[in-house]
């Protein structure tokens, strides 16, 4: 297949992302629960090349783009009265000039500079009117590289979403794709044209009309969730239990250090590796990649509060459990969110990664996991302040807040440049930390946001995360040398 004609297909598949009209009720969650800073949905990516892209290349690539995902174009319209779920209508007053922007930073342009300004942008609170996202080309960067910085609401993608999105729209060569129909992009894909122009009545006499016609249905299967409750009440005690156990409060934060806060100012910093070490040293300890990733984190903050003279225990986590079937449709969130006590008081790696892997494995085998998610619904019927302070004080319970997802995994390139690398700062929904990674073509990509105000020492803190990944690194076993190598060497 050449290339020309793998870009169509794969522009194709992108027709039915993010096409739904009305948002999920996890996303309705989300919008209607924002209180920014301090509780906000508002994530950052940053997205480093290995050269400066073109300026116009860089806008025709968005015009391209969002010809072929209109949902870019699109703002969230929420009912005059909590019915039901907002819904994405056109924005009659889309200007691509208000979402994507150009800055430059001053000498000598160092990924420090990136991130300070990274982080002032994630606390700047965005214009719920139009489309929740704003995309800026930073340019300056030591050794003539680039950056971009999206800042978008939760509402439009979660980890998977954006892997979804970028291995579909970005290239695989550097050069465009010729054409007989050229574009910044290599080529024209068929338009997709956006959804109805609509008013908050409008949305909200849709989701009455919705109500009423999926109520038979909800009867309906809560009628039959009863009869097999009934018919089987081994099985209905087990999801009591588990139902027990899911919304029983995690611990309370044991540390002194980690407590308190206002989340108002936000922290960033980074960390990599190669994923095949990483797999090696998870593999040698007995867990998955998520469990040593989370168990990095932990290492790094036993670190930190040892620097202050504690003992840091086991502190409560909020960790995402992805719910997305390889047939459901692009876009969005589909996740289930598991709340417990991590083990950040084992010191030991190999001991806190077993025990991560027993924890993790004992939240997912949960009957009742996605019970919170089943709930919902019901808070978004209720008054959006209500529904914020609900959730916040579950997610309040959680010092950390750890999610990772396997990001593209080949060169891709767009306007010209390189897309080497991927970091994602999600936002402090009442948590004191928050750590993220995607894996980009062999590389794990780790963003981590902290609560300035708790964390008054924040490059205390990297340098500790980064000796936490040394070590956790060092538990792979060792490549052998072959034998000849090993004698050849020897006479050297």
């Amino acid at each position: 297949m050449d290339a020309a004609t793998d870009n169509q297909r794969r522009w194709a598949e992108l027709s039915a992302w993010g096409r739904e009209p009305e948002l999920g009720e996890l996303d309705a969650l989300m919008w209607r629960t924002e209180r920014p800073p301090a509780n906000s949905w508002t994530g950052i990516v940053v997205q480093l090349f290995d050269v400066t892209p073109e300026w116009e290349r860089v806008r025709r690539a968005h015009e391209w783009f969002l010809r072929l995902v209109p949902r870019f174009t699109e703002r969230v319209v929420e009912p005059v009265l909590p019915v039901g779920t907002p819904m994405w209508s056109p924005d009659p007053d889309f200007d691509l000039g208000y979402h994507l922007r150009r800055v430059r930073l001053s000498a000598p342009g160092s990924i420090r500079q990136l991130l300070n300004y990274a982080q002032a942008q994630g606390l700047t609170p965005m214009d719920r009117s139009r489309s929740p996202w704003i995309g800026t080309l930073v340019e300056g960067l030591e050794d003539g590289r680039a950056a971009y910085v999206l800042q978008a609401h939760h509402v439009l993608m979660d980890g998977q979403a954006v892997t979804q999105l970028l291995s579909r729209v970005l290239n695989r060569e550097r050069a465009p794709v010729k054409s007989s129909s050229t574009s910044s992009n290599g080529g024209a894909p068929q338009r997709n044209e956006p959804g109805e122009q609509l008013a908050p009545l409008d949305v909200t006499a849709r989701e009455l009309t919705r109500q009423l016609q999926d109520t038979p249905h909800l009867l309906s299967a809560a009628w039959r969730t009863a009869r097999r409750a009934a018919d089987n009440p081994r099985r209905a005690a087990r999801y009591g239990a588990s139902l027990g156990r899911v919304l029983a409060p995690p611990p309370a934060n044991p540390s002194k250090v980690l407590k308190g806060g206002s989340r108002r100012i936000w922290r960033f910093g980074m960390l990599e590796c190669q994923l095949d070490e990483l797999k090696a040293a998870g593999k040698a300890a007995g867990g998955t990649v998520n469990d040593t990733f989370v168990c990095i984190l932990l290492g790094g903050l036993r670190r930190y509060c040892a620097h202050y003279g504690e003992d840091l225990g086991d502190v409560p986590i909020s960790m995402p459990v992805a719910m997305r079937t390889a047939d459901e449709s692009m876009g969005g969130n589909k996740f289930a969110g598991a709340f417990f006590a991590c083990p950040s008081s084992i010191a030991d790696p190999t001991s806190r990664i077993q025990e991560m892997r027993k924890r993790v494995e004992a939240v997912r085998s949960e009957p009742a996991l996605d019970f919170l998610g089943n709930l919902t619904p019901v808070l978004n019927r209720t008054p959006g302040s209500l529904a914020a302070a609900l959730l916040g004080q579950i997610n309040a319970r959680s010092v950390l807040t750890t999610s990772s997802w396997p990001g593209v995994t080949e060169d891709l390139f767009i306007a010209g440049a390189q897309f080497e690398r991927m970091f994602v700062f999600a936002p402090l929904p009442g948590t004191t930390l928050t750590g993220a990674m995607c894996t980009h073509a062999g590389v794990c990509c780790i963003g981590i946001n902290v609560d300035g105000s708790v964390i008054k020492e924040p490059e205390l803190l990297w340098r500790f995360m980064q000796e936490s990944l040394d070590q956790v690194l060092a538990l792979a076993p060792k490549t052998a040398v072959p034998p000849e190598t090993a004698s050849a060497a020897s006479k050297t």
